[in-house]
């Protein structure tokens, strides 16, 4: 269900005095519920020696988060310079990151190889020639194409810009291993949010069927399979929850029988983000207007710019007002200042009746949430709270202010003077 009891029970209990501290609109993230969602992830998958989370960096990425990550011994899944620079930040390197972008070039592939490095995960075939040296670890992220289904999220791999084709994959690690590499892992990503556990086991057979398949061919040993992210959680209430222990079950019996077939088994990786901060986190914003027209309309002081899931994938998010759960309900849509009519947090939502002032709580922002923020009619993106293990409330990143809004519109002019052939062409247009 969204947002824990226990999170509930830590929280609301302070949320006035927080929101009179720090001042609305504001994310505030559990660190309590992420630790125990971590310790689930590890005892769950403790039958496979190696196995590791690299948290994804994407779902939220902000020091103070990935440093209790890094505390449990976790590594990171970074898509961009910027994400592998934070992990950075939090004292990772080497095999602690995992640089798996799309479309990338040859100045960032060349940062992911300095510093330290990363596991470079590449994502084409021919992104072995951007490389600036060839690393002694490669990864490849494998689209199996008409193989699988996707989900409704993330699109079928058919139609995925992502990934090696089922038939380019030995081709492209007979060339790695041609150019000097000598240690081996496979990746993929094939559903987002997914509550159906059998369908993350069947990833996890499939990538070891494919090192199956490219050992055979190339006698070259994997180190590692990343089955990549995807777990769900549950937004409504009525979602039953991603069964992790029957997965990881599952998932440990398939890699049993392989090390049996094999002698040995690879280790397992994944890249869970949403499964480990979504439900640790909620967005607290107070009601600021109401409006009766042909609907009624509940304005809050936060909009979409904080939170876009609800206005660019119609997702739900649970929504509750905490001094208000036993009153009876009204139907009304929550909404934003922005002049987009997609900025609703919901529609004709059966909700206590919440009037100006009132403290309104958004369930299960702890992913997606504040890093999917914008800046679209100039609006400004709020403040990050962590209720930390000891119950302290830190401010972990402070709201956006006009100075950062107008910070890009000051810099030394620069410009490419016109040529005589130019004006020449303007004349003649």
């Amino acid at each position: 269900m969204p947002m824990s009891t226990a999170f509930e029970n830590r929280l609301y209990p302070r949320l006035n005095d927080i929101a009179a501290h720090f001042g609305t609109p504001f994310h505030i993230y559990d660190e309590t519920g992420i630790r125990e969602t971590g310790e689930r992830l590890i005892r769950a998958f403790s039958g496979i020696p190696g196995f590791r989370e690299y948290f994804a960096v994407k779902a939220l990425p902000n020091p103070a988060i990935l440093a209790i990550m890094a505390d449990m011994g976790f590594g990171f899944d970074c898509s961009s310079v910027a994400e592998l620079v934070l992990g950075r930040r939090v004292g990772s390197s080497g095999d602690d990151l995992m640089f798996t972008s799309n479309n990338t070039t040859r100045r960032e592939f060349a940062t992911a190889i300095a510093d330290g490095g990363s596991i470079v995960n590449l994502d084409d075939i021919s992104l072995m020639d951007k490389l600036p040296a060839i690393p002694d670890l490669i990864c490849f992220r494998y689209n199996p194409g008409e193989r699988r289904s996707g989900n409704a999220i993330i699109g079928t791999p058919v139609e995925a810009k992502y990934g090696v084709s089922h038939d380019q994959l030995i081709r492209a690690y007979r060339s790695a291993k041609q150019r000097g590499a000598k240690r081996f892992g496979m990746h993929t990503m094939l559903a987002s949010n997914e509550l159906d556990h059998t369908y993350i086991v069947q990833t996890a057979a499939m990538l070891l069927e494919q090192v199956e398949r490219i050992t055979s061919a190339l006698d070259t040993r994997f180190e590692f399979i990343n089955i990549g992210g995807g777990l769900g959680i549950p937004y409504r209430p009525t979602d039953p929850p991603l069964d992790l222990s029957a997965m990881a079950r599952a998932i440990t019996d398939t890699f049993k029988a392989f090390s049996r077939r094999n002698g040995s088994m690879p280790k397992l990786y994944m890249e869970s983000g949403r499964f480990m901060t979504g439900p640790h986190g909620a967005l607290v914003a107070s009601a600021i207007n109401r409006k009766e027209i042909y609907r009624t309309h509940v304005g809050l002081d936060a909009c979409m710019s904080a939170l876009m899931r609800p206005g660019i994938y119609n997702a739900y998010h649970h929504i509750t007002v905490p001094e208000k759960r036993t009153e009876a309900s009204q139907v009304v849509d929550v909404v934003g200042s922005l002049c987009e009519n997609n900025d609703k947090f919901a529609i004709q939502r059966p909700l206590p009746p919440i009037a100006e002032g009132d403290l309104v709580v958004i369930h299960d922002t702890g992913a997606h949430g504040h890093a999917m923020g914008f800046n679209y009619n100039g609006k400004l993106r709020p403040k990050e709270l962590l209720l930390k293990y000891d119950g302290t409330v830190a401010l972990i990143r402070r709201e956006e202010r006009l100075d950062d809004y107008f910070a890009t519109l000051s810099f030394t002019p620069d410009a490419l003077l016109a040529t005589p052939s130019d004006k020449t062409r303007q004349l003649a247009n």
